[in-house]
């Protein structure tokens, strides 16, 4: 008998949260309701706490072990400028692509709602993107800190500094990478129990929003929704297409490779969620083991792909919506700004809406009407996050094949 794989079981959950979320939403008493998603919420909840009491260790110990067996300061100088102008070319790509679908459809024109109060909140911290809070937390004050506090940026900061220190003291350094290295195994297999709690979060997850909020959302701004996630698709194979011109034909291994973390990612809402995973099936794939641990972390950090599609788009819905007009000079220096401020911001709750409501105030289009689309951010962070996972997936495949190091997959991709 055949084992059912976890993308079987994850598209069963998410197809049954589904019908169990429209259900309590339409036979159940708002109090039911409310309780029913607070009450089915806390097993999504338990599952994202087990990936983030995994993701620190595994950072820093998979990218100590790279590190060290880089083996020079030299060749992480030149991975990591590889990875950077990598980041850079795809998070540009997806800024320019939102730019330009948002100009050709105007969605943001059509929708002709009130304005909000001038006295409503956002609830978001704007506070966490200046330019300077920013560059002083790259740097952590403890590592202990940034580690109870999954800030991988700053966790990576010093793992980069422990490695080099670690591969330069020759002998009692190997004992280091050693024991670290085992660290790394046994965390993986620590992440192969947690995985078998994935369906159950999909499942919580998507009734938990369905109950709330029913299809009637999905109605008000469906134009909205199909259009950011036709574009999201797009931007998938635009990368994918990309890719294929480093790597060939194997680029539909690759998306076959990582098809059950992007799926993970997209039911949670949470691209941490498939961060340990994502390592196995990558290292599976054939990239060697240094790079994919020196590529992933900083990634999850500085590319995100489909929350930079994002940006563009509710900036300009937003835009239009209340009837702002911006020149071509100010929208391309608007890219260049949501570029610059979304890099390491992957920690801070919402950071997409984060980077958007510090850089509407630059252009006087009223922060306000992010309450436009805090009722669905939900549905787009799905798309959002199981953007990012493939986008980091196919960073680390190029990488490792720009430096020739792509091997054969450990494998048969299925």
């Amino acid at each position: 008998m055949q084992k059912i794989s976890l993308t079987a079981w994850i598209l069963i959950a998410m197809v049954t949260g589904v019908i169990l979320g429209l259900w309590v939403h339409y036979t159940g008493s708002p109090q039911q309701i409310d309780d029913f998603s607070g009450a089915i919420s806390v097993l999504t909840d338990i599952f994202l706490r087990l990936i983030k009491m995994i993701i620190a260790p595994l950072v820093f110990s998979t990218l100590v072990v790279g590190i060290a067996k880089l083996g020079d300061v030299r060749a992480v100088g030149r991975i990591g400028g590889k990875t950077l102008l990598w980041f850079m070319g795809a998070s540009l790509l997806s800024l320019v692509l939102g730019l330009v679908i948002m100009n050709g459809l105007q969605l943001g024109g059509e929708l002709n709602l009130p304005l909000p109060a001038a006295a409503a909140k956002t609830g978001l911290d704007q506070s966490t993107i200046s330019f300077k809070n920013f560059i002083t937390h790259v740097f952590p004050r403890s590592i202990f800190e940034a580690m109870a506090n999954n800030e991988i940026l700053q966790i990576v900061v010093f793992a980069v500094f422990f490695g080099i220190a670690t591969a330069s003291i020759g002998e009692q350094g190997k004992i280091v990478i050693k024991a670290l290295d085992a660290t790394a195994t046994v965390i993986l297999r620590v992440t192969g129990y947690v995985m078998y709690f994935a369906p159950i979060a999909a499942l919580a997850a998507i009734a938990s929003v369905l109950a709330v909020k029913g299809p009637e959302l999905l109605v008000t701004y469906g134009k909205f929704i199909i259009s950011f996630y036709l574009s999201i698709i797009g931007l998938w194979l635009v990368l994918l297409l990309i890719a294929s011109i480093f790597v060939g034909r194997r680029v539909i291994d690759l998306a076959i490779c990582v098809k059950d973390m992007v799926l993970l990612a997209f039911s949670t809402a949470s691209s941490e969620a498939a961060f340990p995973k994502l390592i196995q099936e990558l290292e599976s794939f054939g990239c060697p083991p240094k790079i994919v641990s020196f590529v992933l972390p900083l990634g999850y950090s500085f590319n995100l792909d489909g929350s930079m599609l994002y940006m563009t788009f509710a900036s300009l819905f937003i835009a239009q919506a209340y009837g702002v007009p911006l020149s071509l000079g100010q929208e391309v220096s608007m890219l260049l700004v949501l570029m610059l401020t979304s890099k390491g911001i992957a920690g801070v709750p919402r950071a997409a809406l984060v980077v958007i409501a510090g850089t509407l105030s630059l252009y006087n289009i009223p922060q306000q009407g992010l309450l436009l689309l805090l009722g669905i951010d939900q549905i787009l962070d799905m798309a959002r996050s199981a953007t990012n996972v493939l986008g980091n997936s196919i960073a680390a495949v190029v990488v490792s094949k720009w430096e020739g190091e792509l091997g054969e997959a450990a494998v048969n991709i299925k």
